[in-house]
């Protein structure tokens, strides 16, 4: 296994295999991964015939070999995607270890004339695809990437990139400012380039454009934390906590933020009973549209009691938090716990 700083230097150096097996948490990262190799490979007047997309989680194993045996359309190459082949996950069920089985038999003597790329996410950060056994199978094969964070300076040099393929040049101090506010996901970096693009529009973006904007990842990390809630998956979501206080040790702070966040919960899911719209909460939050959506799809995960429930729980754990001489790491952690007693 390799990682993405390794790949691209291979890429770069035209030296480019027959098939691989990508895997990460940013989709949009091993999507431009992905680019490196057709770029070089399909000329763009033969993408439609040369290039094949499936999707991973509704194809079977007759319709991707078929893919991979077709001679390319007046080219040397042809590249095979198969995007969100969750079949290669470590735990799949029956219909997917069966795809899965069949394509271990098959990669190892692929056409010389078709590159194969498949490419499955990861669920969260503390999956290890190092771990995973089919894929230490696969590697004898073919190359498996993991799409992991960059390191600082060949991320910002991305990001950078980014503003530059939407023909919009950003300052260098605006652009270490940029890459500490927003999250590590291209995904969202794309989108945040966007509006910060369309926002200023013929002027230099400045510092405070981007903090007008963007949303701080310390809301980020609060939103996985109560999403993990929501599923009651508490053991990641101490997992989480640990990593914020191990970020910025002030429980005060933190306690209070999940706080507000439950409560801003609660306010939308009273005002979506009366007919309100994700329009009404740009307007009224005064935060991006696709901030508001991920707000409006969490409140779906709880009852208005269960909110304002864990409402009064978080001002529990803050009273006490102001006590002295108790583990303030603790209690938080039985905040978390506590959470599986609320019932809907």
């Amino acid at each position: 296994m390799i990682n993405y700083d390794v790949y691209e230097q291979e890429i770069l150096k035209g030296n480019i295999k027959n098939g691989y097996v990508f895997c990460g948490l940013d989709e949009e990262f091993i999507k431009d991964g992905i680019d490196l190799i057709v770029k070089k490979e399909v000329p763009e007047e033969f993408k439609e015939l040369n290039l094949i997309r499936i999707d991973g989680m509704n194809t079977n194993y007759d319709e991707i070999m078929n893919a991979c045996e077709t001679m390319p359309f007046m080219g040397d190459k042809k590249v095979v995607i198969i995007y969100r082949a969750n079949f290669l996950q470590d735990k799949s069920d029956s219909s997917g270890t069966k795809i899965y089985n069949e394509i271990k038999n098959y990669v190892s003597d692929l056409p010389p004339y078709t590159i194969l790329i498949m490419y499955y996410l990861l669920n969260d950060k503390r999956d290890r695809p190092n771990k995973n056994k089919k894929l230490a199978t696969l590697g004898k094969f073919l190359h498996v990437v993991h799409f992991d964070k960059l390191k600082k300076d060949k991320y910002i040099k991305k990001v950078e990139g980014v503003f530059k393929e939407k023909g919009k040049q950003i300052g260098r101090v605006e652009l270490a400012y940029f890459c500490e506010k927003v999250q590590n996901n291209f995904d969202i970096i794309k989108r945040e380039a966007d509006k910060l693009i369309n926002y200023c529009n013929d002027r230099e973006i400045k510092k405070a454009d981007i903090d007008l904007l963007m949303a701080s990842s310390s809301e980020d990390d609060v939103f996985d934390l109560v999403e993990l809630i929501a599923i009651k998956k508490i053991d990641k979501a101490i997992d989480i906590m640990k990593e914020i206080l191990y970020k910025s040790d002030q429980h005060m702070l933190i306690i209070s933020s999940i706080q507000k966040h439950f409560l801003r919960l609660y306010e939308i899911k009273l005002k979506l009973a009366k007919g309100k719209r994700v329009d009404d909460f740009v307007a009224e939050y005064r935060l991006p549209q696709f901030v508001c959506e991920k707000l409006i799809s969490q409140t779906s995960r709880f009852s208005e009691r269960q909110l304002a429930e864990l409402v009064k729980l978080c001002v529990n754990t803050e009273t006490k938090l102001k006590s002295t001489g108790i583990d303030k790491t603790m209690e938080m952690e039985f905040l978390l716990i506590n959470t599986l007693m609320v019932k809907k």
